[in-house]
């Protein structure tokens, strides 16, 4: 049997691709290139070596774009979701795409010449939470969410989400 801290689970926002990593995941890594960054479409790309465990697809399966010469990026074609970075020495997931992100903690960071001048000090922005934010309350209220939910379901798209 597989130890619980050893096993993850994950897929993309809409639900059409999931997957389950059976291993130690201890390999998180933030890259800041610039391909990483369109790849993303964000400040950089938070990602997750598997090459140490076993990487099961378990709905659908990923679109790939080959961004060059040597890396292919996974995505959900629905969704477009961002899943995998693919290259000649292994694959890594993104780690936002794990439903629980919080359990793989980046411990380097790469392709600093592309790291935008402002990422270390966003911590000190100020910051509210949602629901503490009396302008989306209303907007909050009657909010249905179409994501699929952090845990793996037996099918998907749900009846109330279709």
């Amino acid at each position: 049997m597989t130890d619980p801290e050893n096993l993850h689970t994950g897929g993309c926002q809409c639900g059409a691709v999931r997957f389950k990593v059976e291993g130690v995941l201890d390999d998180a890594s933030i890259c800041h290139c610039r391909m990483c960054q369109k790849a993303f479409g964000n400040f950089y790309a938070p990602l997750v070596s598997v090459r140490q465990a076993k990487l099961t697809w378990t709905r659908g399966e990923r679109a790939r774009f080959r961004s060059s010469n040597h890396v292919q990026r996974g995505f959900c074609r629905d969704c477009g979701t961002p899943l995998t970075y693919e290259a000649p020495d292994g694959m890594a997931l993104a780690v936002g795409a794990f439903d629980h992100p919080e359990r793989l903690v980046p411990s380097v960071q790469y392709g600093l010449e592309g790291k935008l001048p402002y990422v270390d000090s966003m911590a000190q922005l100020p910051g509210t939470r949602t629901d503490e934010d009396a302008v989306a309350l209303e907007f909050l209220a009657n909010l249905k969410t179409f994501q699929h939910p952090d845990h793996d379901t037996e099918t998907w798209p749900s009846e109330e989400s279709a």
